[in-house]
């Protein structure tokens, strides 16, 4: 496939989205010379931003509805991963044998680079951010096999097909692909050269139904590497994980394919005393990241001097302000349970936790244990807000004060109240945030004006 391929084709985009990925796939496609249509059941104000970073580009919009002829007179139907497989007007274009493809799929077809797969439940933005942070160091070293490194994916940091245009074949590609974005992989039988999986827990129940099936679509990572891949497949799998040993006994019997395993109990006192980062789950995030570096044929001398300059991600347990003695950390990207414990783990000080969102149908019983033993207050928010007071109480939340809160802002101010000086308020969701707010940054962006307001005086 190249560009000539969508000149003068009629090209459907279901689903523009707030993240990229829509946005992306329209503009490609109208630069290559298609004739574009975005259609999006959100309305115009919704998708503001993302219709005004289309401007300027050939394209027709659809917007607040889905009508059935655009989807028969396509010649291709882009599909955001949000979209389940079974939708009424994707089966309406498979049915006039229209091409259904994604931003992923097509990315995949016009790569020339080696790609680098990391999913999993938790840790997969921080192990794919810090993968590609070791990689980007050692360009330029000697026997160091490629030119450039790129970061893109689930992880938003670099639209992919805006991109792709500027990889050479001797680059390599770190990317976070996330289960929805597997599933579309998988129609097309490919998977990354190197693939890692993080670890697996319950999510996105939602959309699977069960723990079962949720796995199923994170093991497209694996289930086709050998398929197209010309140098051999290298597999790597948490060691700690139930999930991901079991894959590990299952794919080490196929020739062909590397199979790896990395813990965080083999991590180097080289390494972990020059990573910055708390906690036993980052350690699993930098186990994984070096196996990775290794691959390639970085020592690890060069890992460790250049970790001390990787500081972690944006709304990961990122310190906000310190007021009055209270320290504020949003760790907005933390929508699962496992995610959220983390966090709680990591730090010792005494603790208020603000959380709770949208309702992804996942358990909270083991998380309203840990807030019960690690917070001493808990201000909840969103869809599952009772849910998750009611597993606290559940584990017996003795001292653990619940508070609820009908917004961010007034989450912010309950737990002020709550905290004392030399102690710390953890904004940690444990959920999605689409109940409340576009995504998980306008989340931390909300959260860090409400905390940072705490600064101003009162007017009277």
């Amino acid at each position: 496939m190249d560009l000539s391929f969508f000149k003068n084709k009629n090209v459907v985009v279901m689903g523009l989205g707030r993240f990229g990925g829509g946005l992306d796939s329209a503009r490609f496609t109208a630069s290559a010379g298609a004739h574009v249509l975005v259609t999006d059941l959100a309305n115009e104000a919704d998708l503001q931003d993302s219709v005004e970073a289309l401007k300027g580009f050939d394209v027709e919009f659809r917007l607040g509805e889905h009508r059935e002829e655009d989807f028969r007179r396509a010649d291709i139907l882009i599909v955001n991963p949000a979209v389940p497989p079974d939708n009424k007007f994707v089966n309406l274009a498979r049915q006039a044998a229209v091409l259904v493809t994604s931003q992923m799929e097509l990315f995949f077809k016009l790569c020339p680079a080696r790609i680098v797969g990391i999913t999993g439940s938790n840790g997969k933005s921080t192990t794919t951010s810090l993968t590609y942070h070791l990689l980007s160091a050692a360009i330029g070293q000697k026997g160091v096999p490629y030119r450039n490194a790129w970061l893109g994916g689930n992880i938003g940091h670099q639209p992919l097909l805006e991109i792709v245009r500027k990889i050479n074949k001797k680059d390599v590609v770190v990317l976070e692909i996330s289960n929805l974005q597997l599933e579309q992989l998988a129609r097309i039988l490919t998977a990354p050269h190197i693939s890692l999986i993080t670890n697996l827990t319950p999510n996105h129940l939602d959309r699977h139904g069960t723990f079962e099936e949720y796995c199923r679509a994170k093991e497209n990572i694996f289930k086709n590497q050998l398929l197209n891949v010309a140098a051999p497949a290298v597999s790597i799998f948490n060691a700690d994980d139930p999930v991901s040993r079991t894959w590990y006994d299952k794919y080490s019997q196929q020739p062909g394919r590397r199979c790896l395993l990395f813990s965080a109990d083999n991590v180097p006192a080289a390494l972990a005393d020059n990573f910055k980062l708390p906690g036993k789950a980052n350690l699993a995030n930098l186990a994984g990241a070096w196996t990775i570096a290794s691959c390639f044929g970085i020592k690890t001398e060069q890992v460790a001097d250049s970790l001390p300059e990787f500081t972690g991600l944006e709304s990961r347990c990122r310190l906000v302000a310190e007021i009055n003695g209270v320290r504020w950390y949003d760790d907005s990207k933390a929508t699962t349970p496992i995610s959220t414990m983390a966090a709680l783990n990591g730090i010792d000080e005494p603790k208020t936790i603000i959380a709770g969102g949208y309702d992804k149908k996942i358990s909270f019983d083991e998380l309203g244990r840990c807030i019960a033993n690690r917070a001493k207050a808990a201000v909840l928010i969103g869809q599952t807000a009772k849910t998750i007071a009611a597993s606290i109480t559940a584990a017996g939340h003795g001292s653990c004060q619940i508070r609820y809160a009908d917004s961010m802002e007034n989450a912010v101010k309950t737990a002020s109240e709550l905290a004392a000086a030399g102690e710390v308020v953890l904004m940690s969701p444990a959920c999605a945030s689409y109940d409340m707010f576009k995504n998980y940054v306008q989340r931390a962006e909300i959260f860090a004006l409400a905390v940072n307001a705490l600064h101003e005086p009162v007017r009277t």
